[in-house]
């Protein structure tokens, strides 16, 4: 059996299907479905009746019963990892977690074999099925981790055991669910607290919150962003319309010419993230830059899409206050009149109507 699987429209032959309870369905009604798909094993947490079980192993299918298919997940995704010895990168933040995970994981693509977790598989489902994903040949792996409520991100790093942790802010992201923007910091901290002392952890000199974490883990700290102060930085930063950005950038001890198809100055600065970890790890700055030089896959998070005369500027794929006020900012840079169209930002909590109005105003300005 290779990978796994929860979803039994995506099952690949070969994978175990985890039969996983859920709001809206149960992973047990698609049993015949993940074989009939090819899967090798199913894991369930319900006993079947005989003739179901009789009709399912006669197919060739291995079946494991266990108490809790999540929780069996969780530990074949982190028996699995530890089968291996990759470096891992792990990522966190209220926001930029993937535009940041998928730009780390193109620089050290640039010499390493690297995983990175599809989409945003950033939780306690997707993360372990990533962790399936590993194969002898993964030299890094570059994993998202997401928080909603504090514990999480422990979990998350227990599984897949970083080496290095990036931290990109600390916002009033998900408050309904964290309950105070404390809540929020202290859940994001647990991935530097769980750092080795040879690791590194690479902080935004930007943010107050993330800046001070690093009185809070055992690992080396290495700092990035637009304050003079960070050890990795930007100069000399302009803006090539809708091409992309160039600038110098500064790195501990040397500094080079970047351009990049990534726009704005909120992409700069989540490549001076990419740039800080391959610094750790010992990337020349020319390999650097030519990672830097190669384009993001990632619809919907300030995607431009041509259409006819029109650019389209696509961040629909989610909204906090944060990344709307990033993306108005991106919207103001590019050239051309500007059409910004805003839909309803989701779980701010009791400060939501206040968001609301922030976003307004500042779309005004």
């Amino acid at each position: 059996i290779k990978g796994g699987a929860v979803d039994s429209r995506r099952v690949e032959p070969g994978v175990a299907f985890f039969a996983l309870p859920g709001e809206r369905t149960d992973g047990h009604r698609f049993l015949e479905d993940a074989v009939a798909a090819g899967a090798a094993g199913l894991v369930v947490s319900e006993a079947l009746d005989g003739d179901r079980q009789a009709a399912l192993v006669a197919a060739d299918v291995s079946i494991v019963e266990t108490a809790d298919t999540s929780a069996a997940l969780r530990a074949t995704g982190a028996a699995w990892r530890d089968r291996f010895a990759p470096l891992v990168v792990g990522i966190t933040g209220s926001l930029a977690k993937t535009s940041t995970k998928e730009q780390v994981a193109e620089v050290t693509a640039e010499r390493y074999r690297t995983l990175r977790n599809p989409a945003n598989w950033n939780n306690e489902i997707g993360l372990p099925l990533t962790l399936l994903r590993l194969e002898p040949e993964h030299e890094v792996a570059v994993l998202e981790m997401g928080l909603y409520t504090t514990g999480e991100i422990a979990t998350l790093a227990a599984l897949a055991r970083p080496s290095i942790g990036v931290v990109t802010a600390v916002r009033g992201v998900h408050l309904s669910r964290a309950g105070s923007i404390d809540a929020i910091e202290a859940g994001k901290r647990e991935l530097v607290e769980a750092l080795p002392a040879d690791g590194w952890a690479v902080l935004n000199a930007d943010d107050e919150r993330v800046l001070r974490m690093a009185e809070h883990t055992p690992a080396n700290v290495v700092t990035y962003g637009l304050d003079m102060a960070a050890d990795v930085g930007a100069d000399e930063i302009e803006s090539l319309g809708v091409e992309g950005m160039r600038y110098r950038l500064r790195l501990p001890s040397d500094s080079i010419e970047v351009t990049t198809p990534v726009l704005g100055r909120h992409g700069v600065h989540n490549a001076l993230a990419a740039a800080a970890v391959a610094s750790t790890i010992g990337m020349a700055p020319a390999e650097i830059a030519a990672g830097l030089a190669r384009p993001l896959r990632m619809p919907h998070r300030s995607q431009l899409v041509r259409a006819g005369g029109w650019n389209i500027l696509d961040a629909s794929y989610n909204a906090s206050p944060a990344a709307v006020l990033a993306a108005l900012g991106l919207l103001a840079e590019l050239p051309g009149r500007h059409f910004a169209v805003l839909g309803e930002m989701l779980e701010l909590g009791p400060g939501a109507v206040e968001e609301h109005a922030r976003v307004g105003r500042h779309a005004a300005e």
